[in-house]
């Protein structure tokens, strides 16, 4: 069947009648949409037959690639023998499947699977869950959740407050009161004990319990944690930080809640960052990944402890989305956990995330890179004016050089990644799972032509 749209009508469609997220639309008043009609494998490509490596997954989405049939093929049998039901009330049998699948991967006795339909349900999920499980147990004045600043966790209202970044939080003030940020864990920039990581987890673990100290122990819910924090750019936890995290919240019986969206499903060596890390929390949200992004789906996994109370005779978690364990999303995860098994997706990160972090610290010799962190698939490139004293750009700065010409710049040079100005200016890339040694080279010969250009240019 030929497509209703050529490539101009596409052009003035999307002009007319798309409204992208996150986007400054006026950006398009005069230039092209990039418009990507296909993908295959760690390429994707876009309506003038140009080719792309995805060097963000989409958006830390695409683990297993693109155009797989195995997927596809799972989807379509799916959707002819039952394309929807919903898991209020009744089951069927691929949300059983995958739910069990799940539990079965994540570390300890997080045994309970809640799906969702996205990353920001998941979270929101997860705090109402924690509210009402507090009710529930007769300690009602628990409420109050604690996440690091510049951290994202999501665009609804919940999960927006939880979120720690300012800007897109002001235009939708007020927003859901009981929210508390605390520092993250970006070791390039700390306050204090720059020279010691150990030291200055303790004292980022600490602030935490500070936190809930200050705040009371009895109205505190929950503590969120991504393993390595997404938005600043790539923050990984400081040795023995998460664990020590864990032990705050059990000596006050707060909840900690490990926000996985990104995280889960193999984007740092393992299907769940707190197997990586060492730590069992008592709710995982995961998402994106799951699937690969064929079909959205998400969920909470919950320790079997926090289900006690929903199994009393007449409870029931109050709470529920009509997309939620969709059978044809459960049908296209569980394909896609049978790529990840099949093709050794896991050792692949294991085996290649130490190149792929060698090959980008080669751009440790440019006079605009101040820092490479990250781990796994999962890397972020912080930008600097001057090296030695870890000067940054100004926000007008960070604009220009990043969505001015850098963004650009590597998309029309055959990269796919993310400049990101939410704190300092820093650039992201995790790859598909399935990349090896010479899709790295390539990132980082794309990397850096952009990055000395962009220098020059100052």
């Amino acid at each position: 069947m030929e497509p209703r749209l050529n490539s101009k009508n596409l052009q003035r469609a999307a002009k007319d009648h798309l409204w992208m997220h996150f986007t400054e639309m006026a950006a398009y008043r005069e230039a092209d949409v990039p418009v990507i009609t296909r993908g295959e494998g760690e390429y994707v490509y876009d309506d003038r037959g140009e080719r792309y490596l995805d060097g963000l997954s989409g958006l830390f989405v695409s683990q297993v690639g693109h155009g797989r049939a195995e997927i596809a093929d799972a989807i379509a049998e799916q959707a002819r023998e039952l394309a929807y039901f919903p898991i209020w009330t009744y089951a069927h049998p691929k949300a059983i499947e995958l739910a069990d699948r799940i539990a079965g991967l994540a570390p300890g006795d997080l045994d309970r699977v809640f799906f969702t339909t996205s990353g920001s349900e998941a979270v929101e999920s997860a705090w109402k869950l924690a509210r009402q499980y507090f009710k529930a147990v007769g300690q009602p004045t628990r409420h109050k959740v604690i996440s690091r600043r510049i951290a994202y966790h999501g665009t609804t209202m919940g999960a927006l407050s939880i979120t720690g970044l300012q800007d897109i939080k002001s235009p939708f003030e007020p927003l859901v009161p009981s929210t508390i940020q605390v520092p993250n864990t970006n070791h390039y920039r700390a306050p204090v004990h720059g020279d010691d990581p150990e030291a200055f987890g303790r004292w980022a673990a600490d602030q935490i319990e500070e936190a809930i100290l200050q705040n009371g122990p009895e109205t505190v819910a929950a503590v969120y944690v991504e393993p390595v924090q997404n938005s600043g750019g790539c923050f990984p936890p400081p040795p023995g930080y998460l664990r020590r995290v864990r032990r705050i919240c059990d000596r006050y019986g707060v909840l900690m809640v490990s926000d996985e969206v990104i995280c889960a499903f193999g984007r740092l060596g393992e299907y769940f960052g707190a197997t990586k890390y060492g730590y069992v929390p008592d709710m995982i949200t995961f998402a994106k990944g799951a699937t690969s992004g064929y079909v959205p789906l998400g969920g909470v996994i919950a320790r079997e402890g926090l289900m006690a109370p929903f199994q009393e005779d007449g409870a029931a978690f109050l709470h529920g989305i009509t997309f939620a364990g969709h059978p044809v999303a459960a049908a296209a995860a569980l394909a896609n956990l049978d790529l990840f098994e099949s093709e050794g997706l896991l050792d692949n990160v294991r085996e290649n995330g130490p190149v792929f972090r060698q090959t980008l610290e080669r751009l440790l010799d440019l006079p605009i890179v101040g820092d490479v962190r990250g781990d796994g698939f999962f890397y972020g490139i912080e930008l600097v004016r001057d090296k030695e004293t870890k000067e940054s750009f100004s926000a007008e700065e960070s604009k220009t050089l990043l969505k001015g010409f850098i963004s650009s710049s590597l998309f029309e040079s055959g990269l796919i990644c993310r400049a990101d100005d939410r704190g300092e200016p820093v650039i992201q890339l995790a790859p598909p799972l399935t990349c090896g040694p010479a899709h790295f080279e390539e990132i980082e010969r794309i990397l850096r032509k952009v990055l000395t250009e962009a220098w020059d240019l100052l």
